[in-house]
């Protein structure tokens, strides 16, 4: 009664292929996987992005790479959601905070989807996928409306469907469902000529829509960042994502009660970021982002804002504790944190496993 089709595909290839054919049909396309799945849908995402068809591409990330932890959590699939496709190929990026956050931010994933005629990776862990919390069901009439806006039929003037022409404010193209009388139109993975769609090789048409394609995720419209710092004294930043937003905030609620200002931001939108974020991040002597892999986000912030933002590193397949933070926030403060986080490496390097050395006199020989 709710007009939902769900099914179990073969592999991760075939459920992507399925969503793609979904969307191009009508509807909303949405997939699942974890982070070795994700790589396998990287070339149909990648139709989606050339064709501009709104999907919906849900990872659970697990400990990698390969099967690696497959029931453990982790954060590390970030670089592969933004840039794991091959050429100039832009998505948008969400990434819910909690159990009960999942399903707001599907619904802003389907409003992205729909609007921007895009796909939509939204980033869960198995943190989030494990827990559980209280959450109250929405009335489905209190949920923002979400118009497609796809064509129904051609103008009083019968004009031919130009289907790469955009949307002024949202650089959306214009869609219509495949059999619409009068709406026939070419679609496909070659590139697309400026409004026509139909398949050019000109170089300047090519730079064209590559650039449209990136202005259109560009500008999509998203919350400005929203900075938790009650006293707002605190000179210590620290920017989470994902399923640390409960430990971050617990450790930033036990060192204000000590009496340290801490500032706490989480991010829902990773691509794009908040418009507002730099200027955030500029506010602050100190800024930290605690990860669960190797400072992904860190690279982005420090690349995108030019800002030293420091990581606070955890692999382990565990969440963090809000001890780990907190003892993090301490580092910060101190001066101490990169020697903090260097540690790590050290103890890796000390407590590996090496092959016995050559006998140089044998060598000589």
């Amino acid at each position: 009664g709710l007009g939902v089709t769900t099914f179990q595909a073969e592999d991760e290839i075939a459920a992507i292929g399925a969503a793609v054919g979904a969307s191009l049909g009508g509807a909303l396309g949405v997939t699942s996987t974890s982070g070795p799945g994700l790589a396998l849908k990287s070339e149909a995402i990648g139709l989606a992005v050339m064709t501009e068809l709104p999907l919906v591409v849900i990872d659970v990330q697990r400990g990698g790479p390969s099967t690696g932890l497959p029931t453990k959590t982790e954060q590390s699939d970030l670089l592969q959601a933004l840039y794991g496709r091959n050429g100039e190929s832009p998505v948008a990026v969400l990434a819910p905070r909690s159990p009960a956050d999942c399903f707001a931010t599907a619904v802003e994933a389907a409003r992205i989807a729909l609007t921007y005629r895009t796909p939509v990776l939204l980033l869960s862990d198995g943190a989030i996928a494990n827990g559980s919390e209280p959450w109250q069901i929405p009335q489905v009439d209190d949920l923002p409306p979400i118009d497609p806006n796809y064509e129904t039929g051609p103008d009083a003037a019968g004009t031919p469907l130009r289907p790469y022409a955009r949307d002024r404010e949202t650089l959306a193209r214009a869609v219509a469902i495949p059999g619409t009388p009068g709406l026939e139109h070419r679609l496909g993975g070659l590139e697309k000529a400026n409004g026509s769609g139909n398949i050019s090789y000109d170089p300047a048409n090519h730079d064209l829509m590559v650039r449209l394609r990136q202005a259109k995720i560009d500008g999509i419209s998203v919350p400005d960042a929203e900075v938790d710092d009650p006293s707002g004294q605190a000179e210590l930043l620290i920017v989470g994502w994902g399923s640390s937003y409960g430990p971050i905030g617990e450790a930033c609620r036990r060192a204000r009660r000590r009496g340290t200002a801490v500032a706490h931001l989480h991010l829902r939108h990773l691509n794009p970021l908040p418009r507002n974020l730099g200027e955030v991040l500029g506010r602050y002597r100190t800024v930290i982002a605690p990860e669960m892999n190797l400072g992904q986000l860190t690279s982005v912030l420090r690349a995108r804002y030019l800002v030293d933002v420091q990581p606070v590193t955890k692999v382990e397949g565990l969440a963090f504790l809000a001890d780990e933070i907190v003892d993090a926030i301490d580092a910060a403060l101190a001066g101490t944190l990169r020697e903090f986080e260097d540690a790590k490496t050290t103890a890796a390097l000390a407590a590996a496993e090496y092959r016995p050395a050559p006998d140089r006199e044998e060598e000589s020989a």
